[in-house]
């Protein structure tokens, strides 16, 4: 019961497909959404649409069989009667030219899942077909049993496109998506500008459900889904849990910090840790709370409203002060800088921060703790991602580095995760299959104290 939505290339729509067809299909049955690669910003989208939380799938952070529990574990949660997983980048595009690591064709291929080829079909008609062709081609253990054509001019520009695919390459055309507006999305520096911050988002992706229901044959899609075969054997935990105190962890959520995976916070969940959500930009202070969780976002948008919220940076800073423990990722890392642009931040890290114009870090990264902490054992092996616009001015004297980068760049020199007292800052995203003890190690520093 479930299919992988993945794309020729970047910018073919994927999203906005997708996302209309989860929320189509939500109109009479559970659809639990999936997103392959590290992605906060789509799966955002995924959960306005179907009402569940959209999950994570990713090869460079998941053996074969932890994207298996991944995908059943989410499956189970919401009690789904479809799994639908949209890919990333172009079906095979992933950390290496001829590898399948980190790219969507690993996720079909553990889960065993029918794919949908959703292709940029403008001035084409006859070469649909040879780009068909070539992805069926490339490996035999790709099973792609259907097309999406996206940007079609119009009836006639359609018709032609969909039967010469479906001679020249014996795969159904199962709709058409025109040209129009109303399917593209704003952008930003990292991607997609996150659905929480878009005006009428629920109207937008109402619209891109009914555009779905008026160009694709959605009964071929459910029979598809009905038709995969059953989950392949094989199951790995993503998270270690051993925590047996109970503690809370406040963890920053409004509309600035929003990039966290759903499955860091289920394993903190099951390390005995309750959730406190607060907000840095509205709230006056840290809730009473044994620890805190600072994920990524657009802190740089919003720098002057965080600057203005003097109370809440003062009260991070206590609680730093205090020795409480603190881990910040990337947003999170600026926040508890000194200052972001010139804005005065929280003043944990004395260091300034400011944007660039180009990008300073876009890779997988492989990192090993220099030393304890309290996330990690020296030694550890900690995989993750840096992808970010920003820059820390490290005047002296330097910091001391929680993490030495194996693959990656950091924060400086290869180094990364600024530490100070119980507090830990990086520009490394890690996701807790990547590092199963990361959630445990958190839960039971924060019940130390």
């Amino acid at each position: 019961m479930r299919l992988v939505l993945a794309g020729t290339g970047s910018a073919v729509g994927k999203t906005t497909i997708s996302t209309g067809i989860m929320h189509a299909l939500s109109d009479e049955y559970i659809v639990q959404p999936f997103k392959v690669g590290p992605d906060y910003i789509d799966p955002t989208y995924h959960t306005l649409a179907t009402g569940n939380y959209s999950r994570n799938l990713d090869s460079f952070f998941m053996g074969d069989s932890q994207i298996r529990e991944g995908f059943e574990r989410g499956m189970k949660i919401s009690k789904a009667d479809f799994g639908l997983i949209e890919g990333v980048r172009g079906l095979y595009e992933g950390i290496s030219p001829t590898g399948d690591v980190g790219n969507t064709a690993s996720i079909a291929k553990a889960l065993e899942a029918p794919i949908v080829l959703i292709l940029n079909a403008r001035s084409l008609v006859k070469s649909a077909a040879a780009v068909v062709l070539g992805f069926k081609s490339l490996d035999p253990e790709v099973n792609i049993q259907g097309v999406i054509l996206n940007q079609v001019k119009n009836r006639k520009h359609y018709l032609k496109t969909k039967e010469a695919v479906e001679k020249l390459t014996k795969t159904d055309v199962i709709g058409g998506i025109p040209r129009s507006d109303a399917i593209r999305v704003e952008d930003r520096h990292l991607g997609l500008v996150p659905a929480v911050e878009r005006e009428n988002i629920i109207e937008s992706i109402h619209k891109w459900g009914v555009m779905i229901k008026e160009n694709i044959d959605l009964d071929v899609l459910i029979n598809l889904m009905k038709e995969s075969k059953k989950l392949p054997n094989g199951r790995e935990n993503l998270w270690e849990a051993v925590n047996r105190k109970k503690v809370k962890i406040g963890v920053a959520m409004d509309e600035i910090f929003t990039f966290y995976y759903r499955d860091n916070l289920d394993a903190l969940e099951g390390n005995q840790a309750e959730l406190v959500y607060f907000s840095p930009l509205h709230h006056d202070k840290v809730p009473d709370v044994d620890g805190i969780y600072i994920g990524g976002g657009y802190p740089e948008i919003f720098a002057a409203q965080l600057e203005s919220n003097q109370s809440m940076r003062d009260s991070i800073k206590k609680f730093h002060q205090e020795g409480r423990p603190i881990y910040a990722e990337c947003g999170g890392l600026m926040y508890l800088s000194r200052s972001i642009n010139h804005h005065q931040m929280c003043d944990v890290f004395a260091y300034e921060s400011f944007m660039t114009k180009k990008p300073q870090a876009l890779s997988y990264v492989i990192s090993q703790a220099a030393q304890d902490s309290m996330i990690a054992n020296k030694g550890d092996i900690i995989k993750g991602h840096e992808f970010h616009y920003s820059k820390i001015n490290l005047t002296h004297p330097k910091p001391q580095f929680a993490f030495e980068i194996l693959r990656g760049r950091g924060i400086e020199n290869k180094k990364d995760g600024m530490m100070l007292k119980n507090t830990i800052a990086s520009y490394i995203h890690t996701h807790t299959a990547a590092y199963p003890t990361f959630a445990s190690n958190f839960t039971i520093s924060a019940g130390e104290l």
